[in-house]
């Protein structure tokens, strides 16, 4: 037996070696790689024209990580695009002398609304270099199409369409699924959460009366701000521009030159023969190109060695207790990035990136706090991305100005609980029944095996109410507004930029480059300064660790599961929650 024993655990050795000796070697080797490829230099040719075709999701902040995203089955590499980095390597072609144009080059664009405009406007101002602008697409989508907008020539192929046909929210209930598993979900939201439809997918069918014109006026918004878009660029008029969504009627190629959404139909190589026109080329020559990704390797210049630092605080996601994830904002860890950047002497001026739907109550009050303190030390400056709501916006109120887009859905000032009941499951499903000894009458409090007391109820709902009103009171104060007008906007209703600063909730309509010169000029700062970006990123190794574990089986549940996956990441919303909530409605898609 000794002697079996023994040759088992030479054996569970051996193979824990073997295992920890390749992993090693795979590690050196991708690290090898991928630190040859990101030392690759990159040179940009005379008359060159950069290439737009992102197609991994743009989010707010870039990543120096390697292994962002590295899809280690093929051994590729998928690292999202940052919006911080599109702006700058936009910014930095404008200069670029052999960078003649850009070409857009896609018929989407993985970004939301707003972070889309942004990018937009960038494009727009390149064109004050007498850059030109051309953009391609087998097909447009509307998202893709609003980008491609922008550009001075707008091509299709001749088989194609563009896909304009006015916007769609979608919500998603799951009342009835609730229902037939006899799950009941508690609702706690107060008497003044009128709009506050975040629980209506658990308690409905259908949108409530109250959701329905919310969500209309938020579309017509949203929607009024790409027509008026679409008319400066392509002079079509907004009457127009309605009746031909209405009709569908660019869904052919024919119909969209006719109609001035296109100015050619043009096959691919015939396209490349009219880049080669405007970068003075033969028809026998080769078109020099520069892919985006390539072209952020190019350097942008002289380095800027300047001691004064504006801070770029990224608040992105779902905001929870602790540290949070990817997906989401840890309050701990935010505050502690706030708290960093205040306590740094070389940092003047502090600009928050608020992308968020809200989440925690209590871990939205832990971020606004920090930033009511650093606040009092230097200019403090809130950018809002695609959504900042309920508390995406519970934690902008203590900032000195704050920027928005015109598509920024903001506002959803309103709380709520939700406490479930598995009682009928457990028991009428599974026929698993339970029992109880207490020393007190409320030592139950909250059981989620239980149906709440009347009294536990009340108990919940006056925490609620005091939230909602300590939350318009917060709001009242910090933007300077009545108290019974902040609570007649409020209510849980969500409001598009647009319209938020008719209403006082945002100061300016801008994006994230405009809070940064803000922040400079508010900070009285003379010359060049430095961004520095927080919370700072995970380690090589860390990161490492996290794609070969967690990451990378999330990652490839997202590719089994394709467009369903929205799906599966609302049921991880609703298995991630407890306490009191501030945020928007769990499901929702516009398109």
């Amino acid at each position: 037996m000794k002697q079996f024993l023994k040759f088992m655990f030479a054996s569970f050795a051996g193979t824990l070696l073997t295992i920890l000796l390749i992993f090693l070697v795979m590690a050196g080797l991708i690290s090898s790689i991928i630190a040859m490829s990101e030392t690759e230099t990159v040179s940009v040719k005379p008359h060159s024209v950069l290439q737009l075709n992102w197609k991994t999701p743009i989010r707010d902040r870039g990543t120096d990580n390697p292994f962002e995203g590295f899809d280690f089955a093929n051994m590729q590499s998928n690292k999202p695009a940052g919006l911080n980095e599109i702006l700058a390597n936009i910014d930095k072609a404008a200069k670029d002398p052999d960078i003649d144009g850009i070409f857009i080059d896609m018929e989407t664009i993985p970004a939301g609304i707003a972070t889309t405009g942004e990018i937009r406007n960038k494009l727009e101002a390149f064109k004050e270099s007498d850059k030109f602008i051309v953009a391609y697409g087998n097909s447009f989508d509307q998202k893709g199409y609003y980008l491609a907008s922008v550009a001075d020539e707008i091509y299709l192929n001749p088989k194609g369409m563009v896909l304009f046909k006015g916007l769609n929210a979608q919500l998603l209930f799951f009342k009835n699924m609730l229902s037939k598993l006899e799950i009941e979900m508690q609702i706690v939201r107060g008497p003044n959460n009128k709009y506050k439809s975040a629980v209506e997918p658990l308690i409905l069918d259908k949108m409530s009366e109250a959701n329905r014109e919310q969500y209309q006026q938020l579309l017509n918004s949203i929607w009024g701000k790409i027509l008026l878009t679409l008319h400066d660029s392509r002079g079509i008029s907004i009457e127009d521009l309605n009746n031909i969504a209405d009709k569908l009627d660019v869904t052919n190629a024919e119909k969209a030159l006719e109609l001035k959404f296109v100015d050619g139909l043009l096959y691919r190589d015939q396209l490349v023969d009219k880049l080669k026109e405007l970068t003075g080329k033969e028809s026998d020559e080769k078109l020099a190109w520069v892919s985006y990704a390539k072209y952020t390797k190019v350097a942008s210049g002289k380095t800027n060695i300047s001691k004064n630092k504006i801070a770029i605080v990224y608040a992105l996601g779902d905001i929870v207790q602790g540290q949070g994830n990817k997906e989401s904002m840890g309050s701990a860890k935010i505050a502690k990035a706030i708290k960093k950047a205040r306590t740094d002497d070389n940092v003047k001026a502090i600009v928050m990136r608020v992308n968020s739907p809200g989440g925690d109550a209590l871990a939205s009050d832990v971020i606004r706090r920090e930033v009511a303190m650093a606040k009092e030390a230097k200019p403090f400056i809130v950018s809002m991305g695609d959504v900042a709501a309920s508390g995406g916006y519970w934690i902008s109120t203590n900032s000195d100005y704050i920027f928005a887009q015109p598509t920024t859905i903001t506002g959803s000032i309103g709380v709520f609980g939700i406490i479930p009941n598995f009682q009928g499951l457990m028991t009428n499903k599974l026929g698993i029944t339970f029992d109880n000894v207490a020393t007190n009458k409320n030592a139950n409090f909250i059981d989620v095996m239980a149906p709440m007391s009347d009294f536990q109820r009340e108990k919940i709902n006056a925490e609620i109410i005091n939230i909602y009103d300590n939350f318009v009171d917060l709001v009242a104060t910090t933007r300077g507004l009545k108290p019974e007008f902040v609570d007649s906007i409020a209510r849980g209703r969500v409001w598009a930029g647009s319209d938020a600063i008719k209403i006082g909730l945002v100061d300016e309509i801008g994006g994230l480059q405009d809070a940064i010169a803000y922040a400079a000029e508010k900070a009285h700062i003379e010359g060049n300064y430095r961004l520095r970006n927080y919370p700072e990123q995970k380690e090589f190794f860390e990161q490492l660790m996290l794609e070969l574990t967690g990451e990378a089986k999330i990652r490839i549940i997202g590719d089994e599961l394709g467009m369903f996956k929205t799906y599966y990441d609302q049921i991880k919303t609703l298995q991630g929650m407890k306490g009191i909530q501030a945020r928007l409605p769990f499901f929702y898609s516009i398109n």
